[in-house]
């Protein structure tokens, strides 16, 4: 049975450096503060959380110094920190941080803005904050229904989940350029780390036989490459851990394709191979 492994498989930069941050600051202290889950893997999570780190709901839970999770938060929460001497350790990943300002600016010109993600996702969550007039598209149905509305608007701009399906996004931006008569600006924050994992998945499930994607249950970047995976492979699961792999039958598979979302460890990826591997 051959494996083939995703080149762009595991951690991308901003998960790496929300968790090497937290590693930073637990080494200088016994324990810390962290306003949600820093990043959506368990396994990381809880190694974090042995070391002192505890995870708090509510900034105004906090006590002096708290750690930002690497989707971001409310705008609210930067405000309340301020006004009550709260020291942020902000770990929110750069190009969504980029994507918060865009979208301030294009509010403060008075743009009504299009957020296309996931509306309960804490980075959209985040964006939409940060916007004063707009709303939250999940997906091209939705905008279909809001299109009479959407059309008496002076002014729309559309800022997107880093996240998001590519190929959703782009169906929702052409549809917007042929049907939008008012002032539109679009902006693609699909990040480039999102991208290149979806294309990867998209390429190495159409020419295996299993597909295993390795991530999270409430990763948003790994459900989306499940998502590819299951369109072009009739074998694809989607797991956590290498044990959710023990029951699966894997005769008769020449071979087998493996990605992991961008807040998989690189240990969790090398069980999911070693045990490819035995079984092979």
């Amino acid at each position: 049975m051959e494996i083939i492994l995703g080149k762009t498989a595991g951690f991308c930069n901003g998960i790496t450096r929300a968790v090497e941050t937290a590693k930073e600051e637990l080494k200088n202290t016994e324990n810390i503060e962290c306003l949600g889950d820093l990043l959506h893997n368990n396994q990381v999570l809880n190694k974090l959380k042995a070391n002192g780190l505890r995870i708090i709901t509510d900034i105004k839970e906090a006590k002096e110094r708290v750690l930002i999770r690497a989707h971001g938060v409310k705008k609210e929460v930067y405000e309340y920190a301020k006004k009550n001497n709260i020291e942020l350790i902000d770990c929110t990943c750069p190009k969504v941080l980029k994507i918060h300002d865009l979208a301030e600016e294009l509010s403060n010109k008075d743009y009504y803005i299009l957020v296309i993600g996931e509306k309960s996702h804490a980075e959209v969550m985040g964006t939409f904050s940060f916007c004063t007039n707009g709303e939250v598209i999940e997906n091209l149905e939705q905008l279909k229904q809001r299109l009479p509305e959407l059309n008496k608007k002076e002014k729309l701009a559309v800022v997107t989940q880093t996240t998001y399906n590519l190929q959703k996004f782009l169906e929702i931006e052409q549809y917007l350029k042929e049907n939008i008569k008012t002032q539109l600006e679009i902006y693609n924050g699909i990040c480039n780390a999102t991208e290149s994992r979806q294309k990867e998945t998209e390429k190495i499930s159409k020419d295996v036989e299993y597909m295993v994607i390795i991530g999270g249950k409430k990763s948003s970047n790994t459900n989306k490459l499940y998502e590819i995976a299951q369109k072009n492979c009739k074998n694809a699961i989607k797991i956590e851990e290498v044990s959710e792999l023990y029951n699966e039958n894997f005769a008769n598979i020449n071979k087998i394709g493996v990605m992991a979302g961008a807040s998989t460890p690189q240990e969790s990826i090398e069980e999911v191979i070693n045990y490819l591997k035995e079984r092979n």
